[in-house]
């Protein structure tokens, strides 16, 4: 079968976050788990998306799935992102995209600009106190904790300013004892004339991801965290990684819209 690797939340090849895609034959259950994770791992990218078509008439078009080299994820943004390019680059499906997942019916468009916006559901936040050991894992003392809740189990950490998050380098070991997933750093832009209105770092290494590049995922809570604060529906997101990427949010209520672009930059086939 042929296997992509594409660069979601960005226009260009080489930054944003790569994801594997493989588009597989109509069935009525995905191949066995063991398979599924093992090309996740040989990929070895953040995520690996795997996506069967669905009969006519349901409630959604395709049986969507993530793998991490380590595990199966309930939510990811970037792939989901990396598979609705693939669809509509191909040819193998038009409009509105329906797709079956741990989190419910997710929906991804495709727009004449070559965008695409996914519809979410808005991470519920919950106030927490800072747990002891964060600060100094992070190497940051948080303004802030949030609960993510059950579909992402992150811990979401609002940091003084954008020259800190920029700055972390914190101890991974440590971090993996403090969420389910791991770790959102956030704060304020800097400057918002350059495009964003807040910037984001993540590490997940309870899934092995040390440093996600651009996690669409995390921006369902991101997206209610800074809307309520900054008085709008409508932001951007940096994520300010390595690769770097943007995530637009639209907050519509129990619902987060995110858009971004896609590349494909390597297509082959699979033989095992």
């Amino acid at each position: 079968m042929r296997i992509r690797i594409v660069d979601a939340f960005t226009d260009r090849p080489f930054a944003g976050n790569p994801a594997g895609v493989l588009l597989l034959d109509a069935s009525t259950s995905f191949p066995d788990d063991t398979w599924l994770q093992n090309v996740a791992l040989e990929v070895n990218h953040a995520e690996t998306a795997f996506a069967h078509p669905l009969p006519g008439g349901g409630d959604a078009d395709w049986a969507l799935r993530w793998f991490t080299p380590a595990a199966e994820v309930a939510m990811c943004g970037h792939a989901t992102l990396a598979i609705a390019h693939v669809l509509a680059t191909t040819g193998a499906a038009r409009g509105p995209v329906r797709f079956a997942t741990r989190s419910g019916v997710l929906v991804a468009t495709a727009l004449d600009d070559g965008s695409i916006t996914m519809d979410f559901p808005t991470a519920p936040l919950t106030a927490v106190a800072n747990p002891p050991g964060v600060a100094e894992a992070l190497g940051a003392e948080p303004l802030t904790t949030h609960d993510t809740g059950p579909n992402i189990g992150d811990l979401l950490v609002e940091l003084p300013d954008e020259k800190t998050v920029r700055g972390l380098a914190p101890d991974l070991v440590a971090l993996g004892r403090h969420s389910e997933r791991g770790i959102i750093a956030t704060a304020r832009a800097e400057d918002p004339s350059k495009g964003y209105d807040f910037v984001s770092r993540c590490f997940f290494p309870n899934i092995g991801i040390d440093e996600d590049p651009v996690t669409g995922s995390a921006h369902t809570a991101l997206a209610p965290f800074w809307s309520e604060r900054l008085g709008r529906a409508e932001l951007t997101g940096l994520q300010a990684s390595s690769r770097s990427g943007r995530v637009r949010t639209e907050l519509r209520g129990d619902r987060t819209f995110l858009s971004g672009r896609a590349v494909t930059v390597i297509e082959g086939d699979l033989l095992a």
